[in-house]
């Protein structure tokens, strides 16, 4: 479950606030992200990363080094941007939007057990279709080269446009 206390801000526009059942929906669809971490000198440094959504927790492959890896270990602060509805309405000068932000902890999973069930989680929604063999056979080529990185959701908020609320009510 997810924390809601006084260290993270309340949604200004509470009537488009969706559910904790709808965020994590958008969660456990969606394929892509934008994960934001604190970077050189302070600077916020983002990286659109593929995912998994399982257990509270969000999971990212990644390489053993570089910028990413170095964010994580100087501050372990993290948030994590879906967008799962983008309709740009010209004439409106609007967006139809839904969207998800996660706020939590993140680090890299050293546990050995835990990286390969994470790294099977990630294979299984990306190519749900494939059979085991093959799926390990591609998961051991590169298994040494990568490293695993865990997301322990601390906060969720998800919004979508008033438009959408608007439909939804009229819709009932």
């Amino acid at each position: 479950m997810y924390i809601i206390d006084s260290m993270f801000r309340e949604m200004k526009r509470k009537k488009q606030l969706l559910s904790h059942s709808e965020s994590i929906k958008i969660l456990e669809k969606c394929t892509s992200g934008v994960l934001g971490l604190i970077g050189d000198d302070n600077y916020p440094y983002t990286v659109p990363l593929s995912y998994v959504y399982s257990d509270n927790k969000i999971f990212f492959h990644a390489a053993k080094s570089g910028y990413k890896i170095d964010a994580i270990k100087n501050n372990n602060k993290a948030s994590f941007c879906i967008i799962e509805k983008d309709d740009v309405k010209m004439k409106e000068y609007t967006t139809y939007y839904r969207s998800v932000i996660v706020f939590g902890r993140v680090s890299i999973i050293e546990n050995e057990y835990k990286k390969r069930e994470a790294i099977e989680k990630l294979a299984l929604k990306y190519y749900p279709n494939d059979n085991k063999e093959n799926r390990n056979n591609i998961i051991n080529k590169e298994y040494n080269a990568m490293c695993m990185i865990e997301l322990d959701i601390e906060h969720i908020t998800g919004k979508e446009a008033i438009e959408l609320v608007k439909t939804k009510k009229e819709n009932k």
